[in-house]
């Protein structure tokens, strides 16, 4: 039997269905088998009194765009409860009250945490130590600094202030709500602990967007995820405290953070003597070392560490790092400044420049 006149064949009415289909399955394939490159995206604001510079690589530029905005955003978030300088912080209101009650759970986290790092550390990273480094401050309009005044003036006043540092005597209550509690007097600072957590809260943030390689620096706090593209690490150097030219040491990291301590950057005077890294133990600015760089799971936990290994010293801090998991340390010495000190592990995460 013959077809009518215009009666076309099914195959030949399903052939463009069949092209579409084909074509979207080259398409698909092409896109599974040679996928878009991997771009680089970098950000950088100012915040928590330094630079965040945000760097990821993804194939998409809207998401990862997205992911740097809402990352800076849930840093922004952690500065808002953590500055001791703004009125609206829950930080300074605590200093300005003495107490918290109902606090966020950051700010109590924040609180908690210190204080295991207090007791971790022997009392060399604390929390309550702003009554010293207030005296230190420089004073506009003062007729004399604090530091230029007689040592015996001096040491009158560290007294009185040291009677106001111990985290151990921060008190938390559950009961019959959360609440914060300072002995009169007391004050807290969070520059040792605070932008480390932010850089933390920032990665997760990158995560949860779907970025897969990521670094966040924040002021010489860095936290990374997921190396780079190709199975490269990050590569971070170590600044020479004797040559701002020269560097120490490049790390390199997948997943970590490394923090540095350091008093050849930020002094309170300016003759550059007194730096801004005081011993809680003594009132003094430490002059132990004069860097110490940490290697940990997190930029918290790293922040906290190098401010305690700093204020150790060599010999005592990098004993603390062997005695931990996952912790490594690089300490350089105050008097002997040619002389760096090695955690135990350190190796798996440094690549050598010459003879150290």
């Amino acid at each position: 039997m013959s077809s009518q006149k215009g009666d076309t064949p099914r195959y030949r009415r399903l052939l463009p269905l069949v092209i579409i289909v084909a074509l979207a399955a080259v398409f698909a394939a092409n896109r599974f088998f040679f996928p878009p490159p991997m771009l680089f995206f970098q950000d950088r604001r100012e915040m928590m009194d330094t630079w965040v510079t945000i760097t990821v690589y993804d194939r998409n530029p809207e998401v990862a765009e997205v992911a740097i905005a809402t990352a800076f955003a849930r840093m922004e978030e952690v500065e808002r409860i953590a500055s001791i300088y703004d009125p609206h912080a829950e930080a300074f209101r605590l200093n300005e009250t003495g107490r918290s009650d109902n606090p966020s759970p950051e700010l109590w986290k924040l609180i908690e945490v210190a204080k295991d790092y207090y007791t971790l550390t022997d009392g060399t990273f604390d929390i309550t130590v702003e009554p010293l480094l207030d005296l230190w401050r420089y004073k506009e309009g003062a007729e004399q600094q604090f530091w230029e005044l007689d040592p015996e003036i001096q040491e009158q006043a560290i007294t009185a202030a040291l009677a106001l540092v111990s985290a151990d005597r921060i008190t938390l209550s559950t009961d019959p709500q959360r609440s914060i509690v300072l002995e009169p007097g007391m004050k807290v600072t969070f520059g040792g602990i605070a932008k480390g957590y932010a850089v933390d809260q920032g990665l997760n943030a990158l995560r949860t967007s779907g970025i897969a390689h990521a670094l966040i620096d924040a002021g010489g706090d860095i936290g990374v995820f997921g190396g780079k593209p190709g199975g490269a690490k990050w590569e971070l150097a170590l600044r020479n405290p004797r040559d701002p030219e020269d560097f120490l040491v490049r790390f390199v990291l997948t997943d970590g953070a490394i923090a540095t301590s350091g008093n050849y950057e930020r002094y309170f005077d300016r003759e550059a003597k007194v730096g801004h890294i005081m011993d809680p133990r003594t009132g003094y600015s430490s002059h132990a070392s004069s860097s110490a760089t940490v290697v940990a799971g997190t930029c918290m936990q790293a922040d906290a560490l190098a401010t305690a290994a700093f204020v150790l010293g060599p010999q005592d801090g990098i004993e603390l790092a062997n005695s931990l998991d996952r912790v490594e340390a690089l300490i350089v010495s105050y008097d002997e400044p040619e002389r760096v000190y090695r955690s135990g592990g350190l190796e798996e995460y440094v690549e050598k420049k010459g003879d150290l």
